[in-house]
């Protein structure tokens, strides 16, 4: 194929972009505006909601590493269109949601097509193009996901509000239909090799360091061996579980300090703000600084995060944790987009997503549920966020363990 006057990897950047914001009707934040709707219409207690949201979720996370090994046969992009196809058929099929047991049906397919497969595959198509600026792309990448999550949840009302919540839902499916069908068929591309070209537009040639990172790659068993592995998989299995818990109660959390709808709007808001600051300024701290020291900072500030939940003035609150949690979601995102091409290389870069995207997506769904048990066991959620905020500590400092590993013989 004849070189292309210009470098590809600029075009996959938005559409990567692009397929992030349509995971948003699988996310918690997407999924936790239509929770008082399903509640009262299904006839459900929040012990039931909650906990088909959780079985699903973990479900959901299971079969994550088989579509990262499909991936490594045959690239993202033909994976990419069936798990489009079918996560838009999922968001209009809430339609027939009746009861408990279609829910978690309808939960399952929403975290495994979107928070997990769609994430996951769009993720790692960018990292297919780029190394050495690897975490400024990924950082403008995750741009997307910061306005997703400031403007989807008041799409989601106002969709409710002018179809109900099947009808929302049922719009999510054919936007996504539209936008992303064409998008994959006609834009993405599995590699730059595909189309003539190199990493980064040929910017790593010439740089020994980066050009052997690339060249050579880990075999799932050799990774599964290294302590870097476990270590960032423990803290950003920790994110996902205590952040994701955070966020799906934090309307209740912020109620226990005597905030209404009011601050919790405020501070999705400036987290959203913040949040898309900091991945872009943690991508480029990615590609300058030692990601393990990045991973030992998110995780610190997870737990300033969460004390603050207990102890920062009321008044004070929404702002105080948006920047804090926001930070840490930006330096956390900045590492959890590089090190596994960088540390491990492209080839098996599938198998070894997905499976880190297994045990994610299964403490995501634990979470909120601990979270919610804590609360009916004590009475508030103070005493869950402070052991969280407290475990955080070990884990910020087994953070910094997580270095480059040597290549195996």
């Amino acid at each position: 194929m004849s070189r292309l006057p210009f470098f590809y990897g600029w075009i996959m950047l938005p559409a990567v972009m692009l397929v992030t914001i349509c995971t948003s009707p699988g996310q918690t934040y997407g999924v936790s505006v239509f929770n008082p709707y399903i509640q009262q219409s299904l006839g459900l207690s929040s012990a039931e909601l909650s906990g088909a949201y959780m079985i699903g979720t973990v479900l959901a996370s299971l079969p994550l590493f088989w579509v990262g090994a499909l991936m490594d046969r045959y690239g993202p992009r033909r994976v990419l269109v069936g798990v489009v196809v079918l996560f838009g058929l999922t968001c209009m099929g809430m339609r027939y949601v009746s009861g408990l047991g279609s829910l978690f049906l309808v939960f399952f397919f929403l975290r495994f097509l979107g928070q997990g497969s769609m994430s996951m595959l769009a993720r790692n198509a960018l990292a297919m193009w780029f190394e050495r600026r690897l975490g400024f792309v990924s950082g403008v990448s995750n741009i997307g996901m910061a306005v997703a999550v400031g403007t989807v949840p008041a799409l989601g009302f106002a969709l409710v509000e002018a179809h109900g919540w099947r009808g929302a839902y049922e719009v999510f499916g054919i936007g996504i239909w539209l936008l992303l069908i064409p998008l994959v068929v006609l834009v993405f591309r599995d590699r730059p090799e595909d189309m003539g070209q190199e990493l980064d537009g040929g910017l790593t040639i010439g740089r020994k360091e980066a050009s052997e990172r690339v060249g050579y790659s880990f075999t799932m068993e050799q990774v599964l061996r290294t302590r870097s592995y476990w270590i960032a998989v423990v803290c950003m299995a920790s994110w996902s579980m205590s952040g994701t818990g955070a966020q799906f109660h934090i309307v209740s959390i912020f109620a226990e300090r005597g905030l209404g709808a009011g601050p919790v709007a405020a501070m999705f808001s400036l987290y959203a703000f913040i949040m898309a600051c900091a991945r872009l300024g943690g991508g480029m701290l990615a590609d300058r600084v030692a990601l393990n020291g990045l991973m030992a900072a998110s995780v610190f500030c997870q737990g300033v995060g969460l004390a603050a939940l207990n102890v920062v003035p009321a008044s004070l609150l929404p702002y105080f944790y948006a920047a804090v949690f926001a930070l840490g979601s930006g330096l956390l995102m900045a590492v959890s987009e590089t090190i596994w091409v960088r540390y491990y290389g492209r080839a098996h870069l599938g198998k070894i997503r997905g499976s880190v995207s297994t045990i994610g997506v299964a403490a995501s769904g634990v979470g909120p549920f601990l979270m919610g048990i804590s609360h009916d066991v004590f009475g508030s959620f103070s005493q869950v966020l402070w052991a969280c905020s407290i475990l955080c500590v070990p884990l910020s400092l087994l953070g910094l363990w997580a270095t480059a590993p040597s290549r195996p013989e």
